[in-house]
């Protein structure tokens, strides 16, 4: 069913690229799958190649080498980080996007898959059950450069009839990578401080409310969105996602039942700003019903794994 399926993955060493990548290869095999980022990481396996994605030649030949027919572009800047430099993000984002856009237009790439995120949303759209039609009007340069390319994603749909998918996703959380310079990315650190024993310093407030998903999750909705017949595929901008949504105080309170003693302080920085901005929930129907999406992670079954998982990886005995 895959022989003809090669993929190549733009990004392939941030927090989502390197778990997806190892289920991408589990699935097409080792051999059908090209993963590429600015350096190679170490003990990295499968094929990777060398690729600044700013460069389209670098991109173009590689796709060539491989006859790669599936491109996941994930390299990008992302929302507390690309708001120390605008401009540079907004130009990485978009030449980036364009240059995997063009080289899949005029290769006979088949598909492409284009990460979004809660971001594209700001005060115009309700926070609550936010829709997959609401209204777009990011507060962040890396929102802003993300409704665009949702934009561009569906021109070149229409436009060329390049088969691009996208997924809005909220907040991902996983034990196989540190936090890359996200906003949700408390999330993440606040289980590895409560596993350590040691105090967490949240920098948004202990109330603020965000849609997170779990990593298993993200990369099976993915995998799925990617699997789905073209005839599915009725949002051709970006699909919401969501898994759970819940507070800095909510994981403090599931870590605290099994660390009682895991204090987290509340020091909120400029990120609190941008969260505030985003939605507290998202209705993700439109994936329910085009392609099936249906989350199996919960708040208290992801921490469970995320503590059993992050023990094993610093030699903390289970027990």
């Amino acid at each position: 069913m895959y022989m003809d399926t090669n993929i190549l993955i733009v990004g392939a060493n941030g927090q989502l690229g390197s778990v997806l990548t190892k289920s991408l290869q589990e699935k097409f095999g080792v051999e059908h799958v090209v993963a590429s980022d600015l350096r190679e990481k170490e003990n990295a396996d499968g094929i990777f190649e060398i690729i600044d994605a700013t460069d389209r030649n670098r991109i173009e030949s590689v796709v060539k080498q491989y006859k790669i027919t599936q491109i996941y572009h994930l390299a990008a800047i992302l929302s507390a980080r690309g708001e120390e430099n605008p401009l540079q993000t907004w130009d990485i984002n978009m030449q980036t996007l364009f240059n995997v856009l063009e080289v899949a237009r005029l290769n006979e790439v088949v598909k492409v898959f284009y990460p979004s995120s809660i971001a594209v949303f700001g005060e115009g759209a309700n926070q609550t059950q936010t829709p997959n039609d609401a209204y777009l009007d990011p507060a962040t340069v890396y929102g802003i450069s993300k409704a665009a390319g949702e934009n561009w994603a569906q021109y070149y749909f229409l436009r060329y009839g390049l088969d691009v998918r996208s997924l809005r996703y909220p907040g991902v959380i996983g034990y196989q990578s540190l936090p890359g310079g996200g906003t949700t990315d408390y999330a993440v650190d606040i289980y590895h401080k409560a596993v350590l024993e040691e105090e967490f310093n949240c920098f948004l407030e202990e109330d603020t409310m965000l849609p997170m998903i779990f990593m298993e999750d993200a990369v099976r909705a993915t995998l799925e969105l990617m699997d789905a017949p073209k005839e599915h595929i009725k949002v051709r901008t970006s699909y919401n996602l969501a898994g759970a949504s819940f507070a800095p105080k909510d994981i403090a309170a599931a870590l605290q039942k099994i660390y009682p003693k895991f204090e987290v302080k509340y020091t909120p920085d400029f990120r609190q700003k941008i969260a505030a901005k985003w939605p507290n929930s998202i209705d993700d129907s439109s994936a329910r019903d085009d392609w099936g999406w249906q989350p199996e992670y919960d708040l208290n079954r992801m921490t469970q794994v995320m503590v059993e998982k992050l023990k094993l990886q610093y030699e903390i005995n289970p027990t």
